[in-house]
């Protein structure tokens, strides 16, 4: 196999990346910020606002995907279309009184934002800390 067939995935490449599997909860109503308040007090919520037309937010949410590692038992992830669902988007700023920015996280946690980040500092949050 040359070089070129190596960085390319050639036939000589036989491994595959395994993709990882997100339990992903659509974010789309503003009805679901009043149940993930509410379900905050008991397991952990986190709301990632992504930007389908921003080439930052893609490369960050690829790399929350391949860092993720927390179970449908330890916490909620909701995935909100900040461009499908803007009102949505815009109640989740105000609901939970942090300043819009995409792409960011939001960890919610009895009721209220405990942590949030945006861009680049998505890496650096420690969602284990939140458990």
């Amino acid at each position: 196999m040359g070089v070129f067939g190596g960085l390319f995935g050639g036939k000589g490449n036989k491994e595959k990346k395994e993709e990882k599997t997100i339990p992903w909860i659509a974010l789309t109503s503003l009805e679901q910020l009043e149940e993930i308040e509410k379900k905050s007090i008991s397991k952990p919520q986190f709301i990632f606002k992504h930007s389908t037309t921003c080439g930052i937010s893609r490369m960050v949410i690829n790399m929350f995907k391949s860092s993720y590692e927390l179970t449908e038992n330890q916490a909620d992830l909701y995935y909100l279309d900040l461009h499908a669902f803007r009102d949505v988007s815009n109640e989740t700023g105000y609901r939970f009184q942090v300043m819009h920015q995409s792409p960011q996280l939001l960890v919610i946690k009895n009721g209220t934002v405990v942590s949030h980040a945006s861009h680049g500092a998505i890496a650096e949050v420690n969602l284990d800390q939140f458990i």
